[in-house]
């Protein structure tokens, strides 16, 4: 058998050992095999500030980072500093490279991202996907905030995944979660999220890409609302 099904086989006994447990089952057990070598990638939204407080509960020294891409909301820089104080946790914030940004804005200006899709994922690839990787490269594991509910590019994102192009695993333990889920979480344990999602913001990017969404819309509507459904990803979730 070579390496890469057995490792599909690994990646499916997972899937079904945990397909019916908690997110913290499935945390428990990846935060104890891998330690320093699983980290949450968080965006700071409603789902990976779920995440953090479950981490925080099982494992308090386990690695969590987030990415500063310099076009953030000022509320969403507040809640990077509210969290950080809130579980008393060292947050990593990877940001992106100066000489990269500079270069982007020289050959394609401020604001180039709305003129084509290739633009903004060219902005994405520069502000996020190369931070991403840096963190990345020190992990064996990275856990994210995916749900199948929040968009129709994440239909078929299964609770635990090799990604190929990262060369790691990737686990969503809230895969299954519904927003009423979500709601319940944080009302019982009173989880600090940003102070955008009461002004009708459900997804929460950098601020010229986010708008508020109006009532029976997608909740990712409001990201990069000028383009397609299919093509509403930066690249960090890439299939």
């Amino acid at each position: 058998m070579n390496d890469a099904m057995e490792r599909n086989e690994q990646i499916s006994r997972l899937n079904t050992l945990f397909g019916k447990k908690s997110p913290e089952d499935l945390l428990r057990y990846f935060l104890d095999k891998y330690g320093r070598r699983i980290a949450l990638a968080s965006s700071m939204g409603i789902e990976d500030q779920i995440l953090t407080d479950m981490i925080v509960r099982i494992a308090p020294s386990a690695r969590i980072f987030t990415i500063d891409t310099g076009r953030l909301f000022p509320e969403t820089y507040s809640l990077i500093d509210k969290t950080r104080l809130t579980y008393n946790i060292p947050l990593e914030v990877f940001f992106p490279d100066s000489h990269a940004v500079e270069s982007y804005v020289q050959a394609n200006g401020i604001n180039g991202f709305y003129e084509t899709v290739d633009k903004r994922k060219a902005c994405c690839h520069v502000r996020k996907i190369q931070p991403l990787l840096r963190a990345l490269s020190t992990l064996d594991v990275w856990i994210c905030g995916l749900r199948k509910e929040q968009s129709v590019t994440r239909t078929e994102t299964q609770m635990v995944e090799w990604d190929e192009v990262n060369r790691l695993i990737k686990i969503n333990p809230l895969i299954h979660w519904t927003d009423q889920d979500l709601r319940d979480y944080l009302q019982k344990y009173n989880v600090p999220v940003n102070s955008l999602h009461r002004l009708n913001y459900p997804s929460i990017g950098c601020q010229p890409c986010t708008r508020s969404v109006e009532k029976g819309e997608d909740v990712r509507a409001g990201r990069w609302w000028w383009e397609n459904p299919e093509h509403k990803e930066c690249g960090l979730h890439r299939r």
